[in-house]
């Protein structure tokens, strides 16, 4: 029986590159898998699970990649089966890559449900143990770890324990280092894992790891109840990917298990990078984040409410099970009509501004425009701009005296709109005029003509987005339009809002404020330079 160095220490076994490949719509390159697993290794993950050598050339081409890698904290592990029933793992070509791939570990998935043993494998108990031992002890005379994934553990377990438990007894007997019970279907409930881990520790005295999917939407909690209940791995994924509903999120396992339950697995200051690592991964995945994942999520640390901010404000565990920056988050505060006062304040500082402008007087103007059809909480770009103009200090950079569009048709190439402005730019009237491929696109060109003579920094400045919505449809061509534009330096992107019964109108104080704010930016950091 294999013992823990630490019987509070919980191994984290990975499986993104594997596991979390099974999701639809994700696909990783040979690139993609390595620069995953330096991530991974990093950070400081037991185990990585990186493929099945014997299933596709990329998988294969990984192990052989990765050797070359220097990993120094993580352990490769390489996935495939048991040996074929009615075979030797000596003759089995799917055993042998697993050895071709000259990992330090190896993870072999076998059944342990009599459903699955005798329709799906189509043999007999005896015949599963046999293959399942032999895989085993053939595979521990090569390679420094074995794994065996008990496939089905907990659905065969309720069926039929005694089968289930002498299938899984084959690999105890053979020398596993760790015997996983899986719930590949993502059936079970958190009260059945524990009781059922607890039964089979006791039974069978196996060092055991456990395996979740997310088909119940209790992957996290039916990992942590295996592990309150003696499971000392727990394998998963980044972000929680994986097929179907997908895995056990070890970005929520991992704060949880040491935060939570004082079960350890990292150093306090890897904690800190729990977000980067989650966010990084998604980027390489090319899947949008979550926002409102916990613990990492954009808005995962988000307040919105003027009763909750306010507590926020004097106290950050009312609302909050913990400090964002413990795990490399934030906390944002949102101001729409539902903030009170301390929205406003705790957004200034978050932005490093002065509590100069009176915060009721700016909170007041946010409920007065979003009954109007203004939507703030995701374009602060614009509240920014409110908190900078209610400093007495504070100077518009440009004003706006005419503006006029044109929309054509034409069949060549050539811009389908005009827009002609008169902007007022310090002492100086600029009148300017542009083509564009649109109205919005026509007004952005006439504006810049207009302010880059006296701002040439906007040349930074692009447009990324742009939103349009209609709030009232039932009004037809007469209906209120809200548009929001986010803009970007190529650093930093910012959200600004428009709302009228104009969408032009509504364009305009958008891409307005969008230029606006970047100048007052640009000039409180020239400020800060000089002070």
């Amino acid at each position: 029986m294999k013992k823990l160095v630490n019987a509070k220490s919980v191994f984290l076994y990975d499986t993104t590159l594997r596991d979390g490949t099974q999701r639809k719509g994700l696909s990783l390159s040979l690139e993609d898998k390595l620069k995953i697993a330096r991530l991974l290794d990093d950070f400081g993950f037991h185990y990585i699970e990186g493929g099945w050598p014997g299933s596709n050339p990329k998988d294969f081409d990984f192990f052989t990649r990765v050797k070359n890698m220097r990993l120094h904290k993580s352990k490769v592990a390489a996935f495939g089966s048991t040996c074929r029933v009615g075979t030797k793992p000596s003759e089995d070509k799917n055993i042998a890559c697993l050895l071709a791939a000259e990992t330090p570990v190896v993870t072999i998935v076998g059944k342990s449900s009599k459903l699955h043993v005798e329709q799906i494998l189509q043999t007999t108990l005896e015949e599963n143990c046999r293959i399942i031992y032999e895989s085993v002890t053939y595979l521990k005379r090569y390679v420094d770890e074995v794994i065996i994934d008990a496939e089905h553990f907990f659905d065969g377990f309720a069926a039929d324990p005694d089968f289930t438990l002498k299938s899984i007894m084959a690999a105890v007997e053979a020398d596993a280092d760790w015997i996983v019970l899986c719930d590949t279907n993502g059936r079970s409930l958190p009260d059945q894992v524990s009781e059922t881990v607890r039964s089979v520790i006791a039974k069978t005295g196996a060092r055991v790891g456990v395996h979740t999917h997310n088909d119940s939407e209790l992957a996290v909690a039916n990992a942590l109840a295996a592990v309150h209940a003696g499971a000392r791995q727990v394998q998963g994924t980044i972000n929680g990917y994986g097929e179907r509903c997908g895995n056990a999120n070890l970005v929520s396992v991992i704060p949880n298990l040491q935060l939570k339950m004082n079960m350890p697995c990292f150093e306090a200051e890897q904690l800190a990078k729990l977000t980067d690592l989650s966010r990084t991964v998604s980027e390489i995945a090319n899947l949008q984040p979550d926002p409102y994942a916990p613990y990492v999520g954009a808005f995962a640390f988000a307040h919105k409410g003027g009763l909750h901010a306010a507590a926020v404000e004097k106290l950050s565990s009312s609302y909050e099970h913990i400090e964002p920056e413990v795990v490399g988050n934030s906390r944002q505060v949102v101001v729409s009509e539902l903030s009170g006062r301390g929205n406003i304040r705790m957004l200034a500082s978050s932005l490093g501004l002065s509590a100069s402008a009176d915060s009721s007087v700016v909170l007041q103007k946010v409920k007065d425009l979003e009954s109007q059809g203004f939507q703030f909480e995701n374009a602060e770009g614009t509240v920014e701009l409110m908190l900078r103009r209610g400093d007495n200090q504070y100077r518009s950079p440009f004003e706006l005296l005419d503006m006029k569009i044109v929309s054509m048709h034409r069949e060549d190439d050539a811009g389908n709109a005009e827009a002609v402005v008169k902007l007022k730019v310090g002492g100086t009237i600029f009148h300017t005029a542009a083509e564009g491929n649109g109205p919005v696109s026509a007004l952005d060109e006439a504006m810049r003509k207009a302010l880059l003579p006296a701002y040439p920094e906007l040349t930074h400045v692009r447009l990324v987005d742009y939103k349009v919505r209609i709030l009232n449809p039932d009004q037809a061509t007469s209906a209120v339009t809200r548009v929001t534009i986010e803009a970007s330096d190529g650093n930093q992107n910012w959200l600004t809002v428009g709302c009228s019964g104009n969408i032009i109108e509504a364009s305009y104080q958008a891409l307005a404020d969008s230029y606006e704010l970047y100048l007052a930016r640009t000039v409180s950091k020239k400020e800060e330079v000089v002070a």
